[in-house]
């Protein structure tokens, strides 16, 4: 047996960590350090990681465990306290980047108006329709601002955000599959969905009836782990649909039992950052081949960057304004919904995965999720400091 793979595992975790403090010193996401680990080991740099089968399959299971953290930790009470407000917001911020950035792909690459380039224009827009939470809360939060009224609003938003871009990453999985019945991909989606309601019922009353006696107990955590990676696995398997969408509905289950909703989660998260994770980062890191990178694809990702800053800013900023914020609360909504991250780059890892988004534009996707998760506490903090204080 080759036992390479433990000093690739090694390797991988050091660097990631590594790279992760360094741009956590200087103020940026531990993910980018994690991005630039797999950019300068892999076949861009240095050449020590190369993509194996082993490396693949841990890095999908680092991003089923990432979703299904996304899941658990959903607060569904804010939502209900912003209500019909967040989810407007959230729906502009999916449909504009989608429309905004797709139209940004279609208009470079693609020559003829055909089903299949509108898909894949489709799925590139998807990249950037959700917003990354954490970026956006730990800015508000330093500021004071977490707890206004925009700043609750702007959270929700986010989160309803998220929900809606795997439902919309459902659909576009679906389509791309390769049937020619678009009835039965619509038939399928809709029975995934019916499927997680029934399941979704199920399993919560189990998980509580569990959690009154063993809600501390490791078998909860072992049972809940369990459960995503069924879910997972019937989503793709069964119904045609990603399997990072199953893995985030598991975890939307999983945020309704309260009593052992944090137990679980703390435990799921050891597991995701000790192994899981940072190979996903780092394989992304590795896919992105900087040798491929030409003038087109430097004009592309600049464009991009900048349809993808401004498609959350107009469309969140015009939805707050619809919904009665006014100008600067909107303004502050918009510019904190730029943010991407995690979401972002799974979502163009399974687009890759599908066929849908050549690789050779991977590193003007990463380029843009990175300058959007720098550029957005920078302008979040400038327009907050210079209007009125938020309400």
């Amino acid at each position: 047996m080759d036992y390479t793979y433990l000093l690739l595992l090694a390797i991988i975790l050091l660097f990631t960590k590594l790279f992760g403090l360094v741009t956590e010193k200087i103020h940026m996401p531990q993910v980018v350090g994690a991005l630039l680990a797999g950019i300068i080991l892999g076949p861009s740099g240095f050449g020590v990681l190369e993509s194996s089968d082993f490396l693949v399959k841990t890095a999908e299971i680092g991003v089923i465990l990432i979703m299904f953290l996304a899941g658990i930790d959903t607060d569904l009470e804010e939502m209900k306290h912003t209500g019909l407000q967040a989810f407007i917001i959230a729906v502009m911020g999916v449909v504009v980047p989608m429309v905004l950035c797709g139209a940004v792909y279609f208009f470079f690459f693609e020559d003829q108006f055909t089903v299949y380039n509108l898909l894949k224009a489709s799925f590139v827009g998807s990249v950037f329709s959700a917003t990354s939470v954490g970026i956006t809360v730990e800015t508000l939060n330093e500021m004071g601002k977490l707890k206004s009224k925009t700043g609750t609003t702007l959270l929700s938003a986010a989160l309803i955000d998220d929900i809606l871009g795997i439902v919309v990453l459902s659909f576009l999985t679906g389509f791309s599959s390769g049937e020619g019945n678009p009835v039965l991909v619509l038939v399928k989606i809709g029975g995934f969905f019916l499927f997680t309601i029934v399941v979704g019922v199920v399993m919560m009353h189990f998980f509580r009836y569990v959690a009154q006696e063993h809600w501390h107990s490791r078998r909860v955590a072992v049972w809940a782990l369990a459960f995503c990676l069924i879910m997972s696995y019937c989503a793709e398997e069964f119904f045609g649909v990603a399997d990072i969408t199953g893995a985030f509905f598991a975890g939307l289950i999983m945020c309704n039992v309260a009593k052992s909703r944090k137990f679980v989660a703390k435990k799921m998260a050891v597991v995701s950052y000790m192994l899981f994770s940072p190979v996903f980062f780092a394989s992304v890191g590795m896919k992105t081949d900087l040798r491929v990178i030409n003038g087109e694809i430097l004009i592309f990702a600049v464009v991009l960057l900048l349809a993808a800053i401004l498609s959350k800013i107009i469309g969140c900023s015009a939805a707050g304004r619809l919904t009665g914020m006014t100008t600067h609360e909107s303004l502050v909504t918009g510019i904190g919904m730029v943010a991407r991250g995690e979401v972002a780059l799974m979502v163009a890892q399974k687009g890759i995965n599908a066929g849908m988004i050549n690789p050779a534009i991977l590193p003007a996707v990463v380029l843009s999720v990175i300058c959007c998760a720098l550029l957005t506490p920078v302008l979040l903090e400038l327009s907050i400091s210079k209007g009125p204080d938020l309400a």
